[in-house]
């Protein structure tokens, strides 16, 4: 079974097989990916994976409500913690981006709507053949980054939007020969 070459660890083949590149419809899942992109900055998406539940479990299940409530106190907690990036503008980036979910929701009726709006609610097909092919960024990355800036989000540049893009299906970056390029294409959620 062939699959994308960044996937070589346990965590990252799983998170590989079940997750990356499915589309993504649910608005707490979509902030969990934005917080963890912004997170990830400077750092490895490994690292990331191996803080996702500790992430989890200290955000609240990544419910916008009440992160974007959280004040001092709960963010000195969050810098404390060990189970997560102890970056304080990571963490109250995370709390700020939050706050402007929740005005987007408002807007747009859901975040869902407002992020998948972008691409026409259809997953973009891309067709690379190997790693070195996909960008780090592309010009429709550009163009929400901005949006987003512009509401007031914090650590969504372009590169962190493409990631973002990625994970949650907005495009299909798996290259051709990975066995869930074809499953994402087809539409299938098919578990292995």
């Amino acid at each position: 079974m062939h699959r994308c070459e960044w996937a070589t660890t346990d965590s990252a083949i799983l998170y590989h097989d079940l997750e990356w590149g499915v589309p993504l419809h649910d608005d707490k899942s979509l902030l969990e990916f934005l917080v963890l992109e912004g997170a990830q900055a400077g750092l490895s998406w490994q690292t990331i994976l191996n803080k996702r539940q500790r992430y989890i479990e200290v955000f609240d299940g990544f419910d916008p409500e009440k992160i974007a409530r959280y004040g001092s106190e709960k963010i000195e907690a969050l810098l404390s913690d060990p189970g997560i990036v102890k970056n304080r503008r990571k963490i109250e980036s995370a709390v700020q981006n939050a706050r402007v979910f929740l005005d987007i929701q408002k807007q747009f009726g859901s975040f869902d709507r407002y992020i998948w709006q972008y691409v026409n609610n259809q997953p973009i097909q891309n067709h690379h053949l190997n790693i070195s092919q996909i960008p780090a960024k592309n010009e429709l990355s550009e163009k929400i980054s901005l949006d987003l800036r512009k509401r007031g989000m914090n650590f969504v540049g372009p590169t962190i939007i493409y990631a973002f893009m990625q994970a949650v299906g907005m495009v299909n970056d798996h290259i051709v020969s990975c066995f869930r390029y074809s499953q994402i294409q087809k539409g299938s959620n098919k578990e292995i």
